[in-house]
């Protein structure tokens, strides 16, 4: 008996449409397959990317050797590194640390030039310009010794105190300088050194830094000593970037209270003379290089370093042949020993 036509015709399309359509879990799987592949695939080009990147390079480390001790066989601190503009406040504090560390250093410091009275530090301030105040401190004595009053310089000799106070320099010049003063202290002020500023800078011979250093250690008046050491590190510490000395001594005297400005001189000219040198600063042996801004011009190496250190804190003779009697150091030899 023969099949139904309609029977036929239904079965065979039933079971082509069953090899053409895929199942749920064969659908799964495939998603899955292509998920992965594409993961693997920006996985790797990721790290493609990434190895042609340029590397960051390692931040360069300091060559500077930190001083293993300083001067005064304290631990060196490690330098100050300026990263910014420093505002004026953060100056300011700066600037009062390191004169309180240096009064920890020198608390003998003192005027380097040896006198008894106002008039003999005035002519020896006068001499003092482009020499030592060694030199000076060797050559007053013989002069003090022949003329002890401005009415007795006034009236001296001009060629016989060329003679004494030769081995300063520039003798003829400051011969007229001092018998100049000499004068006008004997005709205008009763032969009596004047204790104000303003008659003092109108001597012959006497500016603002001369008038400072007789105000502040003969007379007691406050003033800030502006010489060649002064105004070399307060460039060095950025305390200031001018060289005139008015203007570095108006800067400073807003920096500091009135109290402390003539004892902050004599530090930073201790400090100048002895450590901080022009030349070659023995950076290493610095006990405030952990403040200075210019750590590094100068010799880092600590052993170096001492080797550089003068007068009493490289075991040396100071500057004064009658030092003060809480000086550390050795009394300087006079002229002859010299």
């Amino acid at each position: 008996m023969s099949e139904a036509p309609g029977k036929s015709k239904r079965s065979p399309r039933k079971a082509t449409a069953k090899k053409a359509t895929p199942t749920k879990n064969t659908k799964k799987a495939t998603a899955t397959k292509s998920t992965a592949a594409a993961k693997k695939a920006t996985t790797a080009a990721r790290k493609a990317t990434e190895a042609t990147k340029p590397t960051k390079p390692a931040a360069a480390k300091s060559t500077a050797k930190p001083a293993a001790a300083t001067s005064t066989g304290k631990p060196a601190k490690p330098a100050l590194k300026v990263t910014q503009p420093e505002s004026r406040l953060s100056l300011v504090r700066r600037a009062r640390r390191i004169n309180r560390e240096l009064a920890e250093v020198y608390p003998y410091a003192h005027p380097e030039l040896d006198f008894e009275n106002p008039f003999q530090l005035l002519v020896a301030t006068v001499l003092s310009a482009q020499t030592t105040d060694l030199r000076v401190n060797q050559t007053t004595p013989r002069l003090f010794a022949a003329y002890p009053t401005p009415e007795d310089l006034a009236a001296a000799n001009p060629e016989e105190v060329e003679e004494l106070i030769r081995p300063t320099g520039f003798f003829r010049a400051k011969t007229k300088s001092i018998m100049g003063l000499a004068a006008a202290l004997r005709d205008r002020h009763g032969g009596e050194v004047p204790g104000r500023l303003e008659d003092l800078v109108k001597l012959p011979g006497v500016g603002r830094k001369t008038a400072n250093v007789v105000l502040g250690n003969a007379f007691g008046v406050p003033g800030i000593t502006v010489d060649t050491h002064f105004g070399r590190l307060v460039r060095r510490w950025k305390w200031t970037d001018s060289e005139d000395p008015e203007k570095i001594e108006a800067l400073v005297c807003d920096i500091f209270p009135k109290s402390d400005w003539t004892m902050l001189s004599h530090r930073i000219i201790f400090h100048g003379r002895r450590i901080c040198h022009a030349r070659k600063p023995a950076c290493g042996a610095c006990p405030i290089a952990h403040l200075c801004p210019a750590y590094g011009e100068g010799e880092t190496d600590p052993e170096k370093a001492q080797k550089l250190l003068k007068y009493e804190k490289g075991g040396l003779p100071g500057q004064r042949l009658k030092p003060p009697p809480d000086y550390p150091g050795q009394p300087a030899p006079p002229l002859a020993a010299g």
